[in-house]
Formats: structure tokens, C-alpha cells, sequence
């Protein structure tokens, strides 16, 4: 007995272990390592090409902040006393008494006559355009994993948003129409951000996942940062000016992706197409001699077929799976909710709408360099716990009022805004990095979904807070982030950490992981 217990603790893991390990054999991960993990060139123009689709997702995703936004400038046709610019209600007046200062098609409220519509009916094109990337995401989901693989899903997903938005400006003659053709254009842009994510992502080795990953939101910064430069220099136009300039370029560059951008190796493989994988290989890291010396390698390959939605069957069916879905759906919710609001509710402050729509795009330029710079220091799961509380209080903070209060309120909004987004960008590598390539895409578009679904009720309640001196939005986004971050406490750590393609290849991981951690407090007991 006292032999066997001096025995090392090391080697008591090592003689237990080798068994299991042996019956696998290299991951695919670090097949493909060997193969592009230099970072060439030519992988670095093809991530950023499918990077750049964040950026007409981004205009998509906050155009209605400019084109469905409340007129509040009106005048007087006539002197009467009934009729004060500056004092009457519109809605009690007659349509012949009073007219716009600007023109009626600068605004879908004006030009459709809402303006005097409850908030239900304003903001049903902003809700309709997310309700259709829910449902998009929840039928779409699984195609980039099964059968379309990721760059069709791109393709398709970017032209069908293109053309929508094409027909929004065109079709549009009231807001029944405009807001069906915003739940098509919803619809096809829900799956947009996980593909290019996860394809961009795959297309490079470990070390710049991370770098590659924040490139999108790079992009999706400068999307958004376009919007009030267009809408300024449209201010006197029609609002469908907007979505002509914004689908125009879409449907060019859904053309580029079709031509230039390589299928994801890592897909190719799990699908069992080996020979396309090694021959995108060859052409992304630009190196032929890959295709010579791959057919010597062994690798482990997926072991089940992943069909339409299978992805999704198996990660409820693993309860480390589910646990773990589920954990990130939760705080992509609280996430969603603030992200996609804060922008919507900026007319609740007392602040110029072009400027301030300006510094919150602004502010997710930093978030994403904080991300870019810092993605391989930060731990994944104190990061987020921080960013999400940071958030919340700064949300919070920004409804309070009293004249101190009341001039640093952009300043919460802006800082709260930004944790947000700086959560936003850590929690989507995150899930990359917790779960394998062959539900990886899939998983992503449920966090995604969870996003949209927080703001899908973003809008309702900008426009409710508009009565309430902006509590019932603001007030309301900071405790959903805050109470829904603390889920992330669920999760195992991920910085550092290779991939896995395969949920076996996972299990092993977490098994060998969670023996370490056995072995360890048996040995510090002894």
C-alpha cells in the first residue's frame, strides 16, 4: 500500500489515460494546423471579403432608427387660436390646419399618417424585420451545417436581403406592405453574421480566430457608422433614398462572395468531402504542395450524419451541450435586449439624433478594438460577467434624473451601449470556442436568435418609454442584462483552449479535463 501511494500523482494520470486517448486518432482541428496554421495573405483577403457582410447587416439592422423615425417638427397653415405650433396636440387638430416643416416622404410615419398611431402600430416594421430574423435563424439555422454549407448560406442570405430592401423602397405603400417586406428582409438576414463569423473564423488557424472573429464587428462598426452620414445627407429626401443606397451594394457584393470566397475545409470534411477540403486548402494558404503531403495524414472524422436540424436535436440531446446552450442563449437574450434597444430609444433622451446615433456607432469602434486586442488576454467568462454588469448599471444610471444627472446621461448611455457591445462581441467567440465545428454554426445561430429575440421587444419598448422619461426602456435594459450575465458563471473556461470538430472528440476533452481535476483534489487530500 505505501508503494502504490508514493507512486506520483502524474504518473498515475498518465498510466490511466493513454488508453482512452489512443483510440483517437489527431483531431481534425489539428490537422488543418499543420496545414494553414501561418497566416497568409490570401487567407487574410478572404476573411476580411467575408467579414464585410457585417457591414450591410449592420445598415439593415438600424435603418428603421432614420427611415421610421417620429416627426416632431410641425407648422401652422393658418392663425387661429386653435392651432399653436408650440402647444397643441396634432391629433386634435384637423388635417387641413397644419403640415410638416420638411417634406412628407422624409419619414414612413409621415408619409404613411401614423403620427398620430399608438406605439404598437409605429413600431411594427422594426419588430416585424426582427420577428423575421427569429424565425429565419430557427428554420435557417441548420442549413449552413447540413446541406448548403457556410458560403451558400452566405450568398443567399445576403441576396435575399439586397433584393428585399430593394423592394422596400419600391413597393412599399403603406405600413402593412413595409412592414411585410421588412419581415422578408429579416428573414434572409438572420443567418448573415453566423456564417461570416464562423466561416471567416474556419478559414484561418488557431491563433487568429480570435483576431479574425472581431474583424466582423469591425465591419459592422463601420455599417452602422454609415447610417447617419447617409441620413444626414438624405435628410430632405425620401426615407426609400436610404434602402436604394443600401441594396444596391448588397447585391454587388452577394455577386463577390459567389465568385471569390473558398468553402470552409473544415465544413468540406465533416460533410465527407475530403478531396474539395485538401483542394480550398491548397488554394486559401496558397500552397499546392498541401494536396501531395494531406493524403498521408490520419485524422478523426465525424462519426454521425448531420442533417436538417440534427444539429440542434443533438444539442439538446447532450446535457453538457444544453447546459451549455442554454447558459449562452440566456445571456445573448439580456444581451440582445440592450444591443439592439439602446439605439431605438435615443429619441427618450434630450439629445441631437444624428449625433447621438453617431457616438453609439463611434462606440462599438473601441469595443471591437478592445475585443481585437485583448481577445487572447481575457478570460472569456470574467470578462463577460464584467461587461454585462458594467452595462447594467450604466443603463440604469442614464434614466436618473436632477441637472447633474441629466448631462451625464448620454455619457451612461454611451458607456452602457458600449459593454454591450464589447459583451456582444466576447460572447459570439465564446460560443465558437465551447462548442465543435460540427454544430458549431448552429449553435452560434441560436445565441444569434437569442439576440434577436431580446430585440424583438426593443422596440416596444423604446417607443413606451417615450412617456415614462425613458425608465421603462432603459430602466428595464439594465436589469435584463445585468440579472441574465450572471448565467455565464454556468460555463467552463475557454481562452486558450483548442477547438474540436466532433462531440465525441468534445466529451474526450471534457472527460480527460474533468479526471485531471478528480486526481488533482485526490492527491491534495492525500
Amino acid at each position: 500500500m505505501a508503494e502504490a501511494d508514493s507512486t506520483p500523482l502524474l504518473s498515475q494520470i498518465s498510466n490511466s489515460e493513454p488508453p482512452l486517448l489512443e483510440k483517437h486518432l489527431p483531431s481534425l482541428d489539428s490537422t488543418i494546423e499543420k496545414c494553414i496554421g501561418d497566416f497568409s495573405w490570401s487567407q487574410f483577403l478572404q476573411a476580411m471579403l467575408v467579414s464585410f457582410a457585417w457591414f450591410f447587416d449592420a445598415q439593415q439592422t438600424f435603418i428603421s432608427v432614420f427611415t421610421d423615425a417620429e416627426p416632431k417638427s410641425w407648422h401652422c397653415k393658418t392663425t387661429t387660436e386653435s392651432c399653436n405650433s408650440a402647444s397643441s396636440d396634432i391629433c386634435l387638430l384637423s388635417r387641413d390646419s397644419w403640415d410638416w416643416d420638411f417634406p412628407k416622404q422624409k419619414s414612413t410615419i409621415s408619409e404613411f399618417s401614423l403620427e398620430c398611431s399608438g406605439s404598437l402600430v409605429t413600431g411594427l416594421p422594426a419588430s416585424a424585420f426582427f420577428i423575421g430574423c427569429l424565425i429565419g435563424g430557427l428554420l435557417l439555422a441548420t442549413l449552413a451545417d447540413s446541406s448548403l454549407g457556410r458560403k451558400t448560406m452566405l450568398f443567399v442570405s445576403c441576396l435575399v436581403m439586397a433584393l428585399s430592401t430593394l423592394f422596400t423602397a419600391v413597393f412599399s405603400t403603406n405600413i402593412w406592405i413595409y412592414s411585410a417586406l421588412r419581415f422578408v428582409g429579416g428573414f434572409g438576414r438572420a443567418t448573415i453574421g453566423t456564417c461570416a463569423l464562423v466561416l471567416s473564423t474556419e478559414l484561418v488557424g488557431r491563433r487568429w480566430r480570435g483576431q479574425v472573429g472581431v474583424m466582423g464587428f469591425v465591419f459592422f462598426t463601420l455599417g452602422f457608422l454609415s447610417l447617419p452620414a447617409m441620413a444626414y445627407a438624405n435628410r430632405e429626401s425620401s426615407w426609400r433614398n436610404l434602402y436604394v443606397w443600401t441594396s444596391v451594394p448588397t447585391i454587388f457584393y452577394s455577386m463577390a462572395v459567389y465568385f471569390l470566397v473558398y468553402e470552409s475545409p473544415r465544413w468540406l470534411f465533416v460533410r465527407g468531402r475530403k478531396e474539395d477540403a485538401v483542394k480550398n486548402m491548397a488554394q486559401i494558404s496558397n500552397n499546392q504542395n498541401i494536396i501531395m503531403s494531406f493524403s498521408s495524414m490520419a485524422f478523426e472524422e465525424e462519426t454521425w450524419n448531420v442533417d436538417l436540424y440534427s444539429a440542434i436535436k443533438i444539442l439538446v440531446k447532450k446535457k453538457w451541450a444544453f447546459r451549455r446552450l442554454s447558459a449562452v442563449m440566456a445571456i445573448g437574450f439580456g444581451t440582445g435586449m440592450v444591443y439592439y434597444g439602446m439605439p431605438l430609444a435615443l429619441g427618450d433622451l434630450d439629445f441631437n439624433l444624428y449625433l447621438s446615433i453617431a457616438f453609439n456607432a463611434l462606440s462599438e469602434l473601441p469595443s471591437s478594438l478592445v475585443t481585437f486586442f485583448l481577445v487572447e488576454n481575457l478570460n472569456r467568462k470574467s470578462s463577460l460577467l464584467f461587461f454585462t454588469s458594467l452595462s447594467g448599471i450604466c443603463s440604469i444610471m442614464s434614466v436618473l434624473r436632477g441637472k447633474i444627472w441629466t448631462r451625464l446621461q448620454i455619457g451612461f448611455e454611451l458607456v452602457s451601449f458600449f459593454s454591450a457591445c464589447t459583451a456582444f462581441d466576447m460572447l459570439l467567440i465564446f460560443t465558437i470556442e465551447l462548442f465543435p465545428t460540427c454544430v458549431r454554426n448552429s449553435a452560434v445561430a441560436m445565441v444569434r436568435q437569442a439576440l434577436v429575440f431580446g430585440g424583438v421587444f426593443s422596440p416596444v419598448l423604446a417607443a413606451a418609454g417615450r412617456g415614462s422619461d425613458g425608465f421603462v426602456s432603459y430602466g428595464v435594459f439594465g436589469i435584463v442584462i445585468g440579472c441574465f450575465g450572471l448565467f455565464v458563471v454556468c460555463l467552463p473556461e475557454t481562452r486558450g483552449r483548442g477547438i474540436c470538430d466532433t462531440m465525441d472528440e468534445e466529451e474526450h476533452k471534457d472527460k480527460f479535463v474533468s479526471c485531471i481535476i478528480e486526481h488533482g483534489s485526490a492527491g491534495s487530500d492525500v
